[in-house]
Parts: C-alpha cells; structure tokens; sequence
C-alpha cells in the first residue's frame, strides 16, 4: 500500500531528481533517484590508516599500515580520520543539497553512511562525544544552519553518544573568495577555533565530524584546538573526500 501511495503521489506530482533530473518515481524526502544515491559508493581500500586517504601505490595493500606521504611526516593533528565516499560530481551535487538548498533528510542519510564505517571498525571509534565543525556566527546568521550538525546529530544519535555543538566555536570567518588554494585553505584556519568559555573537553575523546575533507586543514585546526584544551584523541568522519592530489602545508605533496 505504502508503494502504490508514493507512487501515485509521484504521478500526481512529478519532480525531477536533483542530480540527473530524472523524473522521481516514488515520493521521498530525499529528492535524488534510487539509481543516483546508488552511485554514491563508499570509498575502496587501500587507505591511509591514518587519514584515509585512498592510496595507488601498487605496494600499498601489502603494507601492514599503510601511510601516505603527508602522514609520514606527522602533518595532522588527529589521530585518525575517515570519508563516506570521494568527492565526485554527484557527490559535490548531493552535498550542495544539504549545505545550500536545506535538503535537511540528506544529513540523516549521510550519518547513516558514517554510522557504517564505526560499525565496521567500532574499536577505531570509541568516542565520548560527537563534535561537528561549526560555521563562524555569521556565516550562521547567512545560512540558518550549519550543515556539520545536520550530520552530526543524528549520527550521535545512531551512536547512542552525546551531540556537543557547543564545544567548539569558530573565531574567525571564511574569506568570501567562493575557491581557495590549498595554502589559502591552511592559512584561514590557523588559529580560527577556540573552546568556548567554561567548556571541558579534559581526557575525552572526541569525534569530529564535517561534510568534507578537502586538504584536512580544517579537521587538523579542530584537532590541534581540542588537543590543546587537553581531548585525549581526535577522530574525525566526513562524508566526502577529495582525492586529487596536491600540496598540504609546508609545501608537502600529498601521494
């Protein structure tokens, strides 16, 4: 019954999916087609045991832990991080969805992906709270929401740990420049997060969570923060990863 409702609801009112604009043969709150989210792969092995990035040395799967160049030389400030999916087409459309367009069930969908990869290795994931990155107030005020918390949350709650937004706070704003280099990117996030006022985060384990890893800057400046303010450990889950290769700071090549 549930099946031919949604699908007369969908006759009734025909709407595109928002990635190929397909018609949508089924009512949903997600408005990507089935064949699109099925598109949205998680990334495949073998990765950087610490910061997941997809490794393509031939020698990288006979390699008990295997390191790219950047964590080699100890670049990141968290002890472990990991992505959903790389950071294709579909994946930067469906992530717009939420981040831009308010397609607030996306952020459920996402945890539900992230809530996989703990499940996978729930020993890497011992975590007493989860963290999203936050936005800077007035990039707040402009949005109306921080798409992070959209993730964030109900991925707390599929972990069954406490949701602490406000832990983290961001102290200095994003330049309005829509694309930044990776020594832009860097540079913007030095010393841009503080723990709020009166805020403990002493010996606890905290999983940070953000929509995507781009350079890991911005992981790696939450990550210092709270490992300042004294976290035991700094995991961190985002949705998507990019995976093109590039310089990380200090002029590093990533492999």
């Amino acid at each position: 019954m549930r099946q031919a409702a949604e699908a007369l609801v969908s006759l009734l009112f025909p709407a595109p999916c928002r990635i190929c604009q397909a018609t949508l043969l089924t009512a949903s709150r997600i408005p990507i087609c089935r064949e699109c989210l099925d598109t949205l792969r998680p990334l495949t092995f073998p990765l950087c045991e610490c910061c997941g990035r997809p490794l393509v040395s031939a020698l990288a799967g006979q390699v008990p832990h295997p390191l790219c160049g950047l964590c080699r030389r100890g670049i990141y400030n968290f002890d472990l991080a990991r992505s959903y999916a790389p950071y294709d087409a579909a994946m930067v459309r469906a992530i717009s969805l939420l981040k831009y367009h308010a397609v607030t069930p996306l952020g459920d969908w996402f945890a539900a992906r992230l809530a996989e990869i703990v499940a996978g290795q729930p020993e890497l994931w011992v975590a007493d709270v989860v963290v999203p990155v936050p936005l800077h107030a007035t990039r707040l005020r402009e949005r109306g929401y921080n798409q992070a918390d959209l993730i964030a949350r109900p991925l707390a709650r599929r972990l069954r740990l406490p949701f602490r937004s406000y832990l983290l706070v961001r102290t200095k704003p994003r330049p309005a420049k829509l694309r930044l280099s990776r020594h832009e990117r860097w540079d913007t996030v030095r010393g841009a997060y503080a723990i709020r006022d009166r805020a403990r985060v002493d010996k606890m384990h905290v999983l940070l969570v953000d929509d995507v890893f781009t350079t890991g800057a911005t992981l790696d400046a939450c990550a210092k923060t709270l490992r300042q303010a004294g976290a035991a450990r700094v995991a961190g889950l985002t949705v998507a990863r990019a995976v093109s290769g590039g310089r990380g700071p200090a002029g590093a090549w990533e492999e």
